[in-house]
């Protein structure tokens, strides 16, 4: 049996977080609503009349899936792709624009437990390798746990 890494099992729980945030954002389009709603109608103007939180909450999926997939625009390997610093920065940024959305409540859950899984990750100091590759230790670009 191998070792668990983290950072890709955090990989996966944030890109379906991320989809879903598409979808909420999506899905509130067509009915808008803020979560809060129910003690505060001054967030209102967030989603009615012009959709701004749903806007926020596409863009952010969108930017979280292309982050973590990665797309051709964020280049694997480079020092921004390689952070888990920058993720768990960037983790409760996505996490309050999806909960403010009624539609986004379970994304929001979702990125709860994947920056959980990157500050376990992290605290392991575990690195970001390549995309789907098995990080390795020694020579070739890790460190070693001597």
């Amino acid at each position: 049996m191998g070792k668990l890494v983290k950072n890709h099992l955090a990989r996966l729980i944030v890109m379906t977080a991320a989809v879903y945030q598409i979808a909420a954002g999506v899905h509130g389009y067509f009915w808008p609503k803020i979560f809060w709603d129910m003690w505060t109608t001054s967030l209102n103007p967030l989603v009615t009349p012009v959709p701004i939180l749903q806007t926020l909450n596409v863009l952010a999926g969108l930017f979280m899936l292309g982050w973590e997939y990665p797309f051709p625009l964020i280049v694997p390997g480079t020092a921004f792709h390689r952070s888990i610093v920058a993720r768990l920065v960037a983790l409760p940024i996505v996490t309050l624009i999806a909960v403010l959305l009624y539609q986004g409540t379970n994304p929001a859950l979702y990125y709860l437990i994947g920056g959980g899984v990157y500050f376990w990750a992290y605290n392991d100091r575990e690195i970001v390798c390549m995309p789907w590759k098995v990080p390795t230790r020694g020579k070739e670009g890790g460190e070693s746990k001597a």
